[in-house]
């Protein structure tokens, strides 16, 4: 599938022929079992936490400085690099709702911080089923809150994948709705932006996915719901307005179950006139800029970093 942005965007899409490193990615994918955990109804989250990297050591994170504190139920790690900075990246990490943030999250976020000058944070927030998405979206709520207090609007930019990326969204509909400041531009790579997940386009992409299929990613949303609506514009930010938005930067991925509604999105950002910049993974998979070992995603992550210099 096909899809160009104009007048008030631009396109980009990966036309390079696949590396070896996108084929051993895809292998340490399948050994991993990811592909089979999301296929199990109910989702085994225990088994998928077994990744999770809540306190990262030096041996980690060695390029920047360290430091964390707690608002409400989310730890945020704040990382810095050669010094204080003005410009903040807000962090929300994927895993969705029920797990994370993972080793590749860390490894992200210190790259960007040795590259630019940005202070980051990443939220740690509380996960699903212990609790809901509106639990979740006010601990988001108080995080934005803390960074308007400490950081211009202007030097702020939120960033997510995947579930966090459905929050870095919702948050800035929240945001327009309340006549609160937004941030400068948000940065999305493969946001689930319908947890109803009923797009019969999704059918197709499950049997090529390599990474996650509907069955599983449907329970997870499930147990983040809280006996909403799956289509509710907290869980599906499809269904909410983008009329206001800021500058939105999206990397999609063609082999990802959660393509054909950022489709969608990518329709709406459009209709509405907001700054929209889509880069395209053409056969990539699921959050492929933030894959280590590929060529491919290192590629797609000096984008990132370009687009936050």
């Amino acid at each position: 599938m096909s899809f160009r942005l104009r007048n008030r965007g631009d396109f980009k899409r990966m036309k390079m022929n696949k590396s070896f490193t996108y084929y051993l990615a895809l292998l340490v994918i399948r050994l991993k079992g990811i592909k089979g955990l999301f296929s199990e109804d109910p989702v085994d989250y225990l088994a998928l936490r077994k990744d999770d990297v809540l306190h990262p050591t030096k041996k980690l994170i060695k390029s920047c400085r360290i430091s964390q504190f707690t608002l409400s139920q989310t730890r945020v790690t704040e990382l810095q690099g050669k010094g204080p900075s003005n410009k903040l990246l807000l962090f929300l990490h994927g895993g969705a709702f029920i797990s994370g943030p993972a080793r590749h999250h860390w490894d992200s976020i210190e790259k960007i911080s040795k590259y630019t000058d940005y202070t980051i944070w990443l939220c740690d927030y509380p996960k699903a089923p212990e609790h809901t998405i509106l639990s979740i979206n006010e601990n988001i709520d108080l995080v934005y809150k803390a960074a308007l207090e400490n950081f211009k609007q202007d030097n702020i930019v939120v960033m997510g994948d995947s579930a966090g990326g459905t929050l870095a969204i919702t948050l800035v509909q929240r945001s327009i709705l309340s006549n609160q400041r937004l941030p400068s531009k948000i940065i999305l790579i493969s946001p689930v932006m319908d947890a109803s997940l009923e797009n019969p386009e999704i059918e197709r992409v499950d049997k090529i996915d390599p990474m996650l299929s509907k069955k599983g990613v449907l329970s997870a949303k499930k147990m983040c719901s809280g006996g909403l609506d799956l289509k509710c514009k907290e869980l599906s930010p499809l269904y909410g307005g983008f009329n206001g938005f800021p500058s939105t930067y999206l990397f999609l991925a063609e082999n990802d179950i959660t393509y054909p509604d950022q489709l969608l999105f990518c329709r709406k950002l459009r209709n509405q006139g907001v700054e929209n910049h889509l880069n395209i993974g053409r056969g990539m998979p699921h959050i492929w800029p933030l894959l280590p070992v590929m060529k491919e995603a290192g590629e797609a992550f000096k984008d990132i970093l370009r687009i936050l210099d």
